[in-house]
């Protein structure tokens, strides 16, 4: 279940020239292991999440997912991979006001075309190893922030993941909701051997991973040390 990007190289066009998004970048993340990236505002980090989510196609460089080259499958094969092989988690929940939190989980099931009582019971799962056993029939408003955080974060274990993308989690939490959820998501990389790769601002959270990279003008790099407490 490793992610592997090897010399990655994203452009986007800007006029009459091309704006370097992703310069060289290359990163193996194992199963069982969550990789912290950091770096300032329009550093990088959310078009390396992209590319490797295979939501973005790179100009060059090679991603692979769960040992399988991206760049290989046509895009009904690459939206099934995404589909049932990465997770994402985003800055905002964006869970549908009017469904409950086990519907927000079976509707991704329906999309996938899972069948109701299998995706049920994986939903039923999934609430409770996040802590969310009581509040299954709860619709966003009824939920604090970091319940709905933690709605999201079992949503994206659907599919079964490989990888799994966490972009800002906790910028809308505060300190004490923002560390359980990292915390939570450490555990999941551990329990289900995902590859992880978390995007964050906070240094605070940087103890609660395995590594912790910077993101610098599309180019990624250790980090500094003394960052990680």
């Amino acid at each position: 279940m490793t992610l592997t990007m090897t010399g990655v190289r994203l452009t986007y066009p800007d006029g009459e020239r091309r704006l370097t998004a992703l310069d060289d970048v290359s990163l193996t993340v194992a199963p069982g292991e969550i990789v912290a990236v950091t770096g300032p505002s329009g550093s990088g980090k959310s078009s390396l999440l992209a590319v490797a989510g295979t939501l973005v196609t790179a100009d060059a460089g090679t991603v692979e997912v769960d040992g399988v080259d991206v760049s290989g499958l046509d895009q009904k094969r690459r939206d099934r991979l995404r589909r049932e092989r990465i997770g994402f988690v985003f800055q905002q929940a964006n869970l549908l006001a009017s469904l409950t939190a086990v519907d927000q989980l079976l509707l991704v099931a329906h999309v996938a075309g899972t069948s109701r009582d299998t995706a049920r019971e994986r939903a039923t799962e999934l609430l409770d190893y996040v802590g969310l056993s009581a509040k299954r029939g709860k619709r966003p408003h009824e939920l604090s922030g970091g319940e709905r955080q933690r709605v999201a974060v079992a949503r994206s274990l659907m599919g079964s993941p490989a990888v799994l993308l966490v972009d800002e989690p906790t910028s809308a939490l505060d300190a004490e909701r923002g560390r359980a959820v990292v915390g939570l998501l450490r555990d999941i990389t551990r329990d289900r051997k995902t590859a992880t790769i978390l995007v964050t601002h906070d240094p605070r959270h940087l103890g609660l991973t395995d590594r912790a990279l910077v993101m610098r003008d599309g180019r990624l790099g250790a980090q500094d040390p003394a960052a990680v407490g």
